[in-house]
Parts: C-alpha cells; structure tokens; sequence
C-alpha cells in the first residue's frame, strides 16, 4: 500500500505553462514521432504522435514559502493540451531507471538527497524521516530534471 502520493503538476499551473511558461516563453507543441517522453502532467511516458510540448517549470517557487535561491527553472515534458492526469492507482511512475529523491523545507530550502533504485514507501519513509521535511522531488539522475513531488499521505 502506498503511504505517500505522487503529484503530476497541477492542471491550474499546466493552463498557465501552456500559455507562457515559467521563462516567460510561449509554449511550441510539436508531434512526439518516437515517443517515450516522461509527461509530467499524468507521470507517463508519451505515445508516438501525441502531442506534447517541452516548457519550462520552476516546481519550488508553486509552493514554497519563498524559494530564494533553490528557484530553479527546468525543463519538462507536458501534453500540449489538456489531459485526464495519472492512472488511479499508478504508485510512483517513472521509476524505471536511478532516482535522486531530494527532500525540501517548508521555505523551500533543500534538507538533503538520496539516490535511490526503486522508487517504493521504503524510499519515501526515509526521506520523511526528517520531520522539516514537507515535499520531495523525484528527479532524474543524469540531469537533475524534475519529474514529479511527493508529499506525505493526508
């Protein structure tokens, strides 16, 4: 049973990245002809000829109380249009590869980081261990870029 929940990124925040994205670009959707891109707006992998868009998104700055330094912006992978979200019941998506769990304050300060296997409660249970810890971010390994947060169960 998952003690933890994995979050796509808001559709509010989506309607706006759409239409200008955290950089302050336009969006530029184009037709995913291989497929295979992780869509962070329902935390799968795209399909060959959907389309989708690579925007950019600062995670921190949605919800930290002010993210200061850690506002980072990156890359991300979305549906060009709206779409349905995750899969009830899809656990942690994505995981198919090293993770780096990176865990956050309340302020939005980075408390530390774990590179992890499997993305699975064990996992998560660590890195909410630390009771300043509010919300985690699974990212990738090569490049650091944000794939989804994971908050704590309520």
């Amino acid at each position: 049973m998952t003690t933890y929940t994995a979050r796509p990124i808001d559709p509010t925040v989506l309607k706006e990245l759409r239409s200008a994205d955290d950089a302050g670009r336009g969006m530029v959707p184009t037709t995913d002809e291989e497929g295979g891109a992780p869509l962070r707006c329902c935390l799968r992998r795209s399909e060959p000829g959907e389309r989708i868009a690579l925007v950019s998104y600062a995670p921190v700055r949605r919800w930290a109380a002010q993210a200061g330094a850690y506002d980072e912006v990156g890359p991300v992978f979305v549906h060009a249009e709206e779409c349905g979200g995750p899969a009830a019941g899809s656990g942690y998506p994505l995981g198919d590869a090293h993770r780096v769990l990176r865990r956050y304050s309340a302020e939005g300060r980075i408390l530390g980081g774990e590179l992890v296997d499997t993305l699975d409660d064990e996992a998560f249970q660590r890195a909410f261990d630390d009771p300043d810890v509010v919300v985690v971010h699974v990212r990738a390994v090569e490049y650091g870029c944000f794939f989804y947060e994971v908050r704590r169960a309520s």
